[in-house]
């Protein structure tokens, strides 16, 4: 039995041979806390999922009276800048699945704008 409780706050608590607190961190010292920022691909896949659905709404609604070439012109080059936009953050060093999931889905919220705006051709 030791002679003094330690205080984590101000002495070592060991377990063994490793620490597990110290006065200068909360954390064990075998853990090595990562404080890089990392997005991941999943961000990027959502981020790009929203701003589309937001943007080609909007469109969809700011151009329901004009002609659907229009509209499907209009949305296919706002996807194409947003694919660019979603790839330029870090989607290119992604998995594949990452990227074909993306590719899919983008393609596929136009392919909705494109069929609602193919009754005004």
């Amino acid at each position: 039995m030791p002679d003094k409780v330690p205080n984590p706050r101000e002495d070592d608590i060991m377990a063994g041979n490793r620490r597990l607190s110290r006065p200068d961190s909360a954390l064990p010292d075998w853990h090595m806390p990562d404080a890089a920022y990392r997005p991941i691909p999943i961000a990027w896949f959502a981020a790009a999922f929203l701003l589309q659905m937001v943007v080609l709404l909007a469109l969809f609604v700011v151009l329901i009276g004009q002609s659907g070439w229009l509209t499907i012109a209009l949305a296919s080059l706002a996807t194409g800048a947003l694919g660019m936009w979603t790839w330029d953050r870090g989607m290119r060093d992604a998995g594949a699945g990452w990227k074909v999931a993306t590719v899919l889905m983008l393609t596929l919220q136009l392919g909705f704008v494109c069929l609602g705006a193919a009754v005004r051709l």
